[in-house]
């Protein structure tokens, strides 16, 4: 059989880490050990009944079984609007700045792709989600990194951006609640964002993903209440966290006119829209009750409660993430963050993420997702406490 050489362009895009963690836990669970899995971010709760029962309903419906307008049925990006304006008190026009997107993912991809030329500046986050490396190799650009660190609450620091870098920029990409950090932005720093923006014409893509994921009774903020945001950038928001919907590959962008209309174009060219039931149920979970949201928000917080307070009494020095369904935890000294990650995973069966994995910036990290029971959480801190590498200093 004949084998065809990759093109250039896939040869340079990005080494996917998460497949690599994947094939890594796989081997020991072949193996039959029990595995504790907090390395990916999967949802592991199912879909609310409403939901699932909307998407049923609708599937029945003949008109579903055609093809979609081409840029979503408007009837889902009013819901959008909808949605944005009993949040955040965010006013949207469903026609001009709305785009129905095959889950967040997708819109993160495009977006560099949408408004990038080869070898334009991208500002993105380190750590951050690596999709975003991908979008950007994608479109053959080039990649400046922002610093997230502890002291600066995870949030980067704009005076440390070089006058280059800021004339270079044309595209930043920002996400709070963060991946991996579960750190949270204040208006303040939104607002900061919209005038530096302003200044040197970047578009900010903020990704919303962990949007309703709050704790201590601090509701996440959307980019889009900082006062110009729209004429700077956009948000990408998607269902699959709030709504547990990661299989169902659903999401929005809303903000700037310019930018929808490029998504909307390039879409075009890509795909024929959602299926219809999936758009219907996506108006359903948007609009009826978000008793589930809160429930699924309450479920977060207690296990990250129970998780972090355990590390803790177990001597490991870890901070409680303010958003998000991860975990952000100091390695200890003697091990890099991926010598850490496979310690764990070797010794405890436990699959967390290494920091480097997210950048350079991510090195004396991992991340754990609070995906799982609060009985398997207290699981792995009994693992972990066993390995006898943290001293309770009692």
């Amino acid at each position: 059989m004949t084998r065809f050489s990759q093109s250039d362009l896939l040869n340079s895009l990005p080494r996917q880490f998460f497949a690599s963690l994947v094939k890594k836990a796989g081997i020991y669970i072949e193996q039959g050990h029990d595995v504790i899995n907090l390395g990916q971010g999967n949802p592991d709760q199912p879909t609310p009944g409403h939901i699932v029962k909307a998407l049923q309903a609708a599937a029945e419906n003949p008109v579903n079984h055609k093809y979609s307008p081409f840029q979503g049925f408007r009837y889902l990006k009013e819901a959008a609007a909808e949605f944005y304006k009993r949040e955040y008190e965010v006013e949207l026009d469903p026609d001009t700045e709305v785009a129905v997107l095959f889950g967040g993912k997708a819109g993160l991809v495009e977006i560099p792709q949408c408004l990038l030329n080869p070898g334009d500046t991208v500002l993105v986050p380190d750590p951050g989600y690596p999709d975003y490396w991908s979008g950007v190799a994608l479109a053959r650009a080039e990649m400046l990194y922002m610093p997230l660190l502890e002291q600066n609450g995870f949030l980067p620091d704009y005076h440390d951006l070089s006058a280059d870098a800021l004339a270079k920029a044309k595209l930043m990409f920002l996400n709070y609640p963060n991946n991996p950090t579960g750190a949270t932005a204040t208006l303040p720093f939104f607002a900061e964002t919209v005038t530096l923006a302003k200044q040197h014409d970047i578009c900010v893509v903020h990704d919303f993903a962990y949007g309703a994921i709050g704790f201590d009774q601090q509701k996440p903020i959307s980019f889009l209440q900082a006062e110009g945001a729209k004429e700077v950038g956009i948000e990408i928001y998607t269902l699959s966290k709030t709504y547990n919907m990661a299989g169902w590959r659903v999401g929005f962008a809303i903000g700037n006119k310019s930018v929808i209309s490029a998504i909307n174009l390039l879409q075009d060219h890509l795909y024929v829209s959602l299926f219809g039931a999936v758009q219907e149920a996506a108006a359903a979970a948007l609009l009826e009750s978000q008793e589930c949201v809160e429930e699924l928000n309450q479920l977060y917080e207690s296990r990250r409660n129970t998780f972090i307070n355990g590390l803790q009494s177990i001597g490991w020095e870890v901070a409680a993430p303010k958003g998000s369904f991860f975990a952000w935890l100091k390695v200890p000294p003697a091990f890099t963050s991926q010598q850490f990650s496979d310690y764990l995973l070797e010794n405890a069966h436990i699959v967390v993420a290494p920091g480097i994995g997210f950048g350079q910036w991510g090195e004396g990290y991992v991340r754990a997702g609070l995906l799982t029971s609060e009985e398997r959480l207290q699981e792995a801190v009994r693992r972990i406490e066993s390995l006898e590498i943290f001293d309770k200093g009692d």
